[in-house]
């Protein structure tokens, strides 16, 4: 993932430094506002409030014109829920909004989530764009704490406890942590503690989260508790990439040679897809989950949480609107089959999915042009810099184990239903301290955040890792 910082440098080490008392003020705000109960309704009100209101947030954690499936992945759910029924007013929106109008973009303004698919970017809302798709502001819209945000529309939720949430994140992840545009990280413990306190204050009825990352099971195992009325599915278990769909290959649809990167991610579009085709109204959450972990053949898509939830028909979270069912199929159908590729669908493992769009930027360009020595020069940087990553894991590693014990550190997975470390703390600081040592981890390095987890566990403290990190960098 590009991480972008603000206009100002300055502002943004004050945003990454107080990520952490941002969310303790954020929770602690949310818990003074549950205790002073809900106000008064008229009789009228009370019987609109007993139906409930399905309200959804949706969140592309990267940005960058490489990123490009993140983006149309959120603009395409946003497209479902708003066929369905669903108001935007219920619905917010992040997204760095860097894609539509990229100079790289051949249809600019126009974002497609499928090889001959149509425009998802139209009409979605810009609620958290740029500076403003932060992980403080995440949580705040989350807890309803409008007093928290820094920019953006000001849109919250503001459900209550006869309403559904539906919640969709699609990013670069990596043990224990998801990633967002701007400034800190979301980790898997930061992320429990939100929804925990939704839950006390009485934020929704039932909640579904579907979370499109590497290791995204990461997030939920050992840690998402079975009784706060939460039903989570993720693309990926604890330990594994997941995919990026519809990619550049030796053998492209037009479309995809055409925008030079993946379009969509293979979890999102199984989901999203089996959704355009079918009727919320009559398909269970467990009904899409089998089939989406049916086409996901390249990761183990998971399901954590309340799984009584998945009884639950799809239109309870995201809107139903029986009366374009039908002209959606046919339209739906239609585009698919005249759509189709004609050459094999490629993959590309979300680590590697830069890697794919440097190689098919350096292979498209015309021999001996500026563009190709641009292109080859992006695409020599992009695999230094993982060169670089893996020597100084690996040199931080032996300075803190030895050789002999290093395996320990890349190859320990944690048993089922056991969470990545137990001292979050511990893990949150050697993610840090490498990154002010060693600069930030990319995309394909933060694949490394499972070896700092590990290394906690190994009871290596932050005072050792610096050290090390300090001799490696």
């Amino acid at each position: 993932m590009q991480r972008t910082t603000p206009t100002t440098t300055t502002t943004v080490r004050a945003w990454s430094g107080s990520a952490a008392n941002m969310l303790a003020f954020i929770l602690l705000m949310a818990a003074t506002m549950a205790a002073l109960g809900e106000s008064s309704l008229k009789p009228d009100a009370l019987s609109a409030a007993a139906k409930g209101t399905k309200w959804a947030v949706l969140v592309a954690g990267s940005n960058g014109y490489e990123n490009f499936r993140h983006q149309a992945d959120v603009c395409h759910a946003y497209q479902i829920l708003k066929k369905n029924g669903m108001k935007d007013e219920n619905i917010i929106v992040f997204m760095y909004n860097d894609i539509a109008h990229n100079s790289e973009n051949p249809t600019p303004g126009i974002i497609i989530n499928k090889p001959g698919g149509p425009d998802v970017y139209k009409g979605v809302p810009k609620d958290y764009t740029g500076d403003s798709t932060t992980a403080a502001n995440l949580y705040a819209v989350l807890l309803g704490n409008k007093t928290a945000l820094t920019g953006g529309s000001g849109k919250v939720l503001r459900s209550g406890p006869n309403d559904n949430v539906f919640i969709f994140y699609s990013d670069h992840g990596s043990p224990g942590v998801i990633g967002m545009p701007v400034g800190d990280n979301v980790y898997a413990t930061d992320l429990t503690k939100v929804l925990k306190a939704m839950r006390v204050k009485k934020i929704y009825k039932s909640m579904v989260i579907y979370v499109e990352a590497c290791e995204a099971g990461s997030l939920f195992q050992g840690l998402l508790p079975n009784n706060i009325n939460i039903y989570a599915t993720t693309a990926s278990n604890p330990v594994e990439n997941s995919y990026g769909y519809y990619c550049p290959g030796d053998y492209d649809h037009p479309d995809v040679s055409k925008y030079g990167t993946c379009l969509g991610d293979l979890y999102s579009i199984s989901w999203m897809e089996d959704s355009d085709v079918n009727n919320l109204a009559s398909e269970t959450l467990k009904q899409q989950y089998n089939a989406v972990k049916k086409r996901t053949t390249m990761s183990h898509v998971m399901q954590y949480g309340y799984s009584g939830i998945s009884r639950d028909f799809l239109s309870t979270y995201m809107g139903e609107n029986l009366k374009s069912a039908s002209s959606r199929v046919e339209s739906i159908q239609s585009t698919s089959s005249s759509s189709a590729p004609t050459s094999r669908i490629l993959f590309a493992s979300q680590r590697d999915a830069n890697l794919r769009y440097y190689q098919h930027k350096a292979r498209k360009a015309p021999k001996g042009s500026p563009q190709s020595a641009k292109a080859h020069e992006s695409l020599s940087v992009e695999i230094f810099k993982r060169q670089e990553e893996d020597r100084k894991i690996n040199l931080i590693v032996n300075f803190l184990l030895g050789s002999t014990k290093s395996s320990m550190a890349f190859n320990t997975v944690r048993p089922a239903g056991q969470a990545l470390v137990d001292d979050w703390d511990c893990f949150k600081s050697l993610v840090s301290t490498y990154e002010q040592r060693c600069g930030h981890l990319s995309t394909y390095g933060r694949k490394y955040t499972g070896v700092m987890a590990n290394l906690c566990n190994l009871k290596v403290n932050k005072e050792q890792f610096d050290r090390a990190s300090l001799q490696a960098c």
